[in-house]
């Protein structure tokens, strides 16, 4: 018998879908994606030349789309998108700085094996995660995820180019369109569902139009861009070890693992599958096999995309084989420069207002999760303080960062591992009240 489909899925995480129909799905994901922005932060930071950053980019697309055919075809076995993290941003910065590229491929690779091994043969990632993450760590990470996300999508929209008055307008719209389809989606029994299959395409087509009456999209870099580019391996150099390196990068990817826990956390909660032990190792070992191949081809770590998972509560679209054609298109913008600078093009404000609406998603999520949990004292402070916690990191003046250690560096530059962090930790010394109950019952938490 065929598990019965969560309510809020039009299309569950194992339902066919026709080839065509997959790749129009896939493709909103992929839209949707703001993959380019670490990748050029990384390349600005590292003073890399324009050639340079467009195939730093171009790579990390590739990357991004063999890791997402792993960890969905055989890892996670959950619509889960890969793409390259926001954490370690500051520490690539620091070793390419100081030692060169070649050292930030030389740490890259070891960290990679390492999340790889803790999964299979070791078997130890799922134990862990069993032992440290309850519903209520689970759910109180995945709040955190969307409130960490939330001002980064806004601060794009101030800062992106334009004028903010205008980038507010872009970004007003492309969500309102979007609200609209959910909305529609919901109220109308014959065509609702359309309008939540193609929500996010809509909202990107009508954000653009509306952003080009105020300055044109700028299409020069697709005329510019060259029609296939293959890939290399270690395009930058042969990698360099060195200690400190390594271990710090080990440091940023278990942040980085801690992050993405949260985001399969959140796809488990959405289609409703049981993130067991066997899953969970199988995810670890996906998550260090796609990083070890992306650092290969000289992408950055990649890590499960919150706002991809958030699109799937949005669309109501599941499914493995969907998200395995967003993983084929994004190989195949990979070897083709012109594909990437079409995405590149679309503005800045269109994708941030759409991410919006995505964090929601994400937070609302994450309190479905502790609704049927009592609020105690101690509960309150489980979840609260690294709610503040999360808050305090994100809003944090940059200028702090470089007064502290490179380790707190690194831990303070993700909101998201801070409060994932200060979850964890709390839950196991904060001591449970043995007598009291811990969940309401299920007819007064529905």
């Amino acid at each position: 018998m065929s598990k019965k489909r969560p309510d809020g899925l039009l299309i569950g995480v194992n339902d066919k879908v026709s080839y065509p129909k997959a790749i129009g799905l896939g493709l909103q994901h992929v839209l949707a994606m703001d993959l380019y922005i670490a990748p050029i932060i990384i390349a600005g930071l590292l003073s890399l030349s324009t050639e340079n950053t467009s195939f730093f980019v171009q790579m990390c697309f590739l990357a991004t789309g063999i890791a997402t055919l792993i960890q969905t075809g055989f890892g996670l076995k959950l619509p889960v998108v890969q793409g390259p993290s926001y954490v370690p941003i500051g520490a690539i910065a620091a070793i390419g700085g100081k030692l060169g590229l070649g050292a930030i491929v030389g740490s890259l690779i070891p960290g990679a094996i390492l999340i790889a091994l803790l999964g299979y043969p070791m078997k130890i990632f799922a134990k862990t995660v069993r032992k440290i993450v309850p519903p209520l760590v689970g759910g109180t990470v995945i709040i955190i995820v969307g409130i960490a996300l939330m001002p980064v999508g806004l601060n794009n929209i101030y800062f992106a180019e334009g004028t903010i008055g205008q980038n507010v307008i872009v970004a007003s719209i492309a969500s309102a369109v979007l609200v609209v389809c959910m909305v529609l989606g919901k109220r109308l029994p014959r065509f609702g569902s359309f309008f939540r299959l193609v929500s996010v395409i809509l909202a990107i087509v009508a954000g653009s139009i509306a952003a080009s009456f105020f300055n044109p999209i700028d299409f020069s870099p697709v005329k510019d861009a060259a029609w296939i580019a293959l890939p290399t391996l270690m395009p930058f150099g042969k990698p360099v070890f060195d200690i400190g390196a390594i271990i710090t990068m080990m440091l940023v990817y278990l942040i980085i693992l801690l992050e993405t826990t949260g985001t399969w956390f959140v796809v488990s909660q959405i289609t409703d599958e049981e993130l067991d032990e066997k899953r969970l190792n199988r995810a670890s070992f996906g998550e260090g096999l796609g990083c070890f191949i992306g650092s290969l081809f000289g992408s950055t770590p990649l890590t499960g995309y919150s706002s991809n998972a958030g699109l799937l509560a949005i669309t109501g679209v599941g499914s493995r084989m969907v998200i395995m054609a967003s993983g084929v298109i994004l190989v195949l913008i990979g070897f083709i420069p012109k594909l990437s600078a079409v995405i590149i093009c679309i503005p800045e404000a269109v994708i941030n207002g759409i991410f919006g609406i995505v964090c929601v998603a994400i937070v609302t999520n994450g309190m479905k999760i502790i609704q049927p949990i009592i609020i105690d004292d101690r509960n309150m402070i489980v979840i609260g303080v690294p709610i503040l916690l999360t808050i305090a990191v994100t809003v944090l003046p940059k200028e702090v960062l470089t007064t502290v250690p490179d380790w707190a560096n690194y831990l303070l530059s993700s909101g998201i591992a801070v409060g994932a962090l200060a979850t964890v930790l709390l839950n196991l010394l904060i001591p449970k009240d043995k007598t009291a109950p811990q969940a309401r019952p299920a007819e007064a938490a529905e």
